[in-house]
């Protein structure tokens, strides 16, 4: 799959800006404040239905304008593919695939497969576990639509009954009939999704950890541990046992909600054990993991987009990283830098195809 080209009006910074992309990697470099992540976020709206930096589609408008558009070309499996995602202000976002209007955004969540790699990730190492259960959300909602529609049904029925739980607290009065109806409905899609994260993580592990030695040359011992209250007890066992404590507190305390995914590195949370270049090589190797497990699963190479992320590696990580995306398991490749010596010079030692993109600063 690679993109052939982009079109974006008064999105975020750009009044109107056209590219062409090479099909392998594509290299944009600029100062800060050219909109090089704003064009890694244009990519990311086409893939996903919607920003990967900013949840507030209008926040995405030009500050001086009441509309964006982006539009993208592709080539997936041989056919040529048109996206186009329109927004403005006090109306509803558009989004189309060759001409014809999505009915629902879900349906085209894994048409175009995407892996961002960005200084936000650090948000899965510093944040709570809302952020980690996004990612592994993220990642198998692109390859299996049934998970996707799972995890809505489950946030509908929990949305439900915490308003029940509430309800409940100001009536003071307890109905037992109305509360199994929705615990019911949590478990039924809430063991689908506990057996989808439990074979991703399975599988994930040690993909992740053999990308970690490769780009560290360490023998540190890094872990991913899925972590669920599903474990220990069958979900409506959970729902039971807890229903005084969810009345006392008016919402759901048990369930595929709480999951989290613990990193560890040497037994400890690499939070507090890793350095700054642990925890990134960390994050890069996960992403990683989850680049080749959407390939794997969805018989289709993600689109992979690499924002600013040699920050804070050495010389000899960046290199390890860059001939890994270089190799042919990986696809169309985007990446960000302010400095294009740099990363020009590691390329032309791949022998791979790359094609710079140098933003000039916009007032």
């Amino acid at each position: 799959m690679e993109l052939n080209t982009l079109s974006l009006i008064n999105f975020k910074n750009y009044e109107q800006a056209n590219f062409s992309f090479c099909p392998k990697i594509n290299c944009l470099v600029g100062n800060n404040g050219t909109g090089k992540t704003n064009v890694l976020d244009a990519i990311y709206y086409l893939s996903m239905t919607k920003s990967c930096f900013n949840p507030a589609d209008t926040q995405n408008i030009r500050y001086d304008t009441d509309f964006f558009v982006i539009q993208g070309e592709y080539q997936r499996k041989g056919a040529s593919e048109s996206i186009y995602c329109g927004m403005k202000r006090g109306q509803k976002k558009v989004f189309h695939r060759n001409k014809k209007e999505y009915e629902r955004f879900s349906e085209h969540i894994g048409l175009l497969p995407v892996v961002t790699i960005s200084p936000a990730d650090s948000n899965l190492i510093t944040g709570g576990s809302e952020e980690r259960r996004k990612m592994i959300n993220e990642v198998i909602s692109q390859y299996n639509h049934n998970y996707l529609h799972d995890m809505m049904q489950y946030n509908r029925a929990l949305d439900q009954r915490n308003a029940l739980l509430k309800k409940f607290a100001e009536s003071r009065k307890f109905d037992s009939e109305m509360i199994e109806i929705w615990n019911d409905r949590l478990v039924s899609t809430g063991n689908k999704i506990y057996q989808c994260r439990t074979e991703f993580c399975r599988e994930l592990v040690p993909v992740f950890q053999n990308y970690y030695s490769e780009i560290s040359g360490g023998s540190e011992n890094i872990e991913l541990i899925y972590s669920s209250q599903l474990h220990d007890k069958d979900f409506s066992t959970l729902l039971n046992e807890s229903i005084d404590n969810d009345c006392r507190l008016q919402f759901t305390t048990t369930g595929v909600h709480k999951d989290d995914l613990l990193l560890q590195m040497n037994g400890f949370p690499i939070k507090k054990s890793g350095s700054q270049g642990q925890q990134k090589t960390f994050l890069v190797s996960m992403k990683l993991a989850n680049f080749n497990f959407i390939s794997q699963q969805g018989n289709i190479n993600p689109i992979f987009l690499l924002d600013d992320i040699f920050d804070k590696f050495d010389a000899m990580r960046v290199g390890h990283i860059i001939r890994l995306v270089a190799d042919n398991r990986f696809g169309q490749i985007f990446i960000t830098d302010t400095g294009r010596e740099n990363i020009e010079k590691i390329l032309q030692k791949t022998n791979c195809q790359y094609q710079m993109h140098h933003l000039p600063l916009i007032d």
